[in-house]
């Protein structure tokens, strides 16, 4: 039994995509060009901006859910055809009428009309006898169908397959959760505003947010290689609804920003272990490196954090306190990604947020900040220097197949393949084995993934540390209320209808050879 439809190679790339007719032919010619290798992400803009403003919910909503139940309705197609359909065109005009009557409620007659005209839009008109018969099948008892396209997960098969290997115990969970839409995470631009008074805003905006506090613990070493207890906390919220971001209040002038909550830990971690080293080895300047950096929000989240105000422990003494750091004279912070089209992303966020090396000049912060298009496994930030010792801490937000954000991301688990997983684990070493040497000895690094699978985070990890025996792993403690401990770092997974993506953390500490 076929579990999707075959690619067509006659169908039209997204750059000569036609966005004219009904709305769901519009929907149907996107999907056609999903499966033809675009992105989600390159394809909806131009959907939602050919539509008029009242169109562009439904059109939304049909097109997000039908590529998160994508597998789970073509297995169901093919118990309903008598025969295989294998015209990639009528399949996805099928299963955009299944989601109507099962998960949108479309009435039946609007459902299966609207659906058979699409057919004959888009020159598939010897279609319209099966697809109504499919579709009027389904409509006498959609109850008994959506229960059996709910039964089972929407994945490839080779990716269930390894989400099982890898995570038996929350299988069940994780693929019911993969099916499902994202709640909605702001991280309050601590330079602005707290947490608590943002969320007094939203309530002013009659926008619903509950505050969410992730708790972490772990030990860092000390120059003596002595462990010291570490806790820190993280606040963001969580919207009860979607909500369009020119409807948060100053969103415009960078008082808030989205980001998923699991993502929200990055800049916390690696900058605390940041400050231990200060605290260690009496450093009076930093250097810093954010690698593959691109959007930029964990890069602008750890730039709050190191300007947020004056009494950051960076730039400041305890007076008569011999033991206390040094003030730092100066921080160089380095940002790399390899795709100028990104670069220019991250300055458009950094300048929403006044964090742009303009922002930080003009509040007299000691911050020089050079964002670089570079390839990070070929890329040396010593330049033509002798010395390759040159960052005292590193943010590597590693590329990946990005398995930890299907929910939306939905459009990945149609367009990945299982060659991927080794393709981009053998990318993900060669970035680690570039960045490592570049790292001074006391530093730390912190690895990041959106992903979930083990050969990419984890084991990855475990490659990594059997190569270098100048490297340790911090563990993370039972202090944190987040992830799944693992043997090295640990890992978020995207269970439940009001928890953050699938991102993998392991924070780790270059000591003496």
């Amino acid at each position: 039994m076929r579990s999707t439809a075959p690619r067509n190679n006659k169908l039209k790339p997204s750059s000569n995509l036609i966005m004219n007719g009904s709305v769901r032919v519009r929907v149907i010619r996107t999907l056609l060009a999903i499966q033809n290798g675009q992105s989600l992400a390159s394809v909806l803009d131009p959907l939602l901006n050919s539509l008029h403003d009242g169109d562009k919910g439904f059109a939304h909503a049909l097109l997000l859910t039908t590529l998160r139940q994508w597998y789970a309705l073509a297995r169901l197609l093919d118990t309903l055809a008598d025969n295989p359909i294998d015209e990639v065109e009528v399949r996805t005009t099928i299963q955009v009428g299944l989601v109507q009557l099962l998960y949108l409620e479309v009435a039946d007659h609007a459902a299966i009309h609207e659906t058979v005209e699409a057919a004959k839009e888009i020159d598939f008109a010897h279609s319209t006898g099966l697809v109504n018969a499919i579709l009027r099948k389904v409509a006498k008892n959609p109850s008994k169908f959506r229960k059996k396209c709910d039964k089972k997960h929407s994945l490839p098969n080779w990716l269930a397959y390894q989400l099982k290997q890898d995570w038996s115990e929350q299988y069940d969970e994780l693929t019911k959760g993969l099916r499902q839409p994202a709640p909605m995470f702001l991280r309050v631009n601590s330079a602005v505003s707290s947490v608590e008074d943002y969320q007094h805003a939203l309530d002013g905006a009659e926008i619903e947010a509950d505050i969410v506090e992730l708790k972490s613990g772990f030990n860092l070493l000390d120059s003596s290689d002595k462990a010291s207890s570490i806790a820190l906390s993280t606040k963001g919220l969580r919207l009860h609804q979607s909500t369009a971001v020119n409807a948060l209040p100053d969103f415009a002038v960078g008082a808030a920003s989205v980001q998923d909550m699991h993502a929200q830990l990055a800049a916390p971690i690696i900058h605390t272990a940041l400050m231990n080293k200060v605290s260690t080895d009496k450093s009076t300047e930093l250097h810093i490196l954010d690698a593959c950096a691109a959007p930029g929000g964990k890069l602008a989240h750890w730039l709050e954090l190191i300007s947020s105000n004056d009494q950051s422990p960076l730039f400041h003494v305890k007076q008569n306190d011999a033991e206390a750091a040094p003030v730092i004279t100066d921080i160089k912070v380095t940002a790399i990604d390899n795709e100028a089209p990104r670069i220019e992303r991250i300055h458009e966020n950094l300048q929403r947020l006044n964090l742009s090396q303009h922002d930080l000049k003009q509040a007299e912060k000691n911050i020089a900040l050079n964002i670089v298009c570079a390839d990070a496994t070929t890329w040396q930030g010593a330049g033509k220097k002798k010395s390759k010792l040159v960052f005292d801490a590193i943010l590597l937000d590693s590329p990946c197949t990005a398995t930890g954000v299907i929910r939306r991301h939905p459009d990945i688990s149609i367009l990945r393949t299982e060659e991927d997983i080794e393709q981009t684990a053998l990318l993900q070493a060669d970035i680690l084995h570039n960045l490592w040497p570049q790292l001074k000895v006391g530093g730390y690094l912190l690895y990041v993934t959106c992903s979930i699978l083990k050969q990419e985070n984890v084991e990855q990890m475990q490659d990594f540390m059997t190569y270098y025996n100048n490297v340790a792993a911090i563990e993370f403690n039972d202090d944190c209320n987040w992830g799944i401990e693992q043997a090295i770092g640990r890992q978020c997974l995207p269970i439940d209808s009001e928890s953050g993506d699938g991102f993998y953390y392991a924070l780790l500490h270059k000591t003496a050879e």
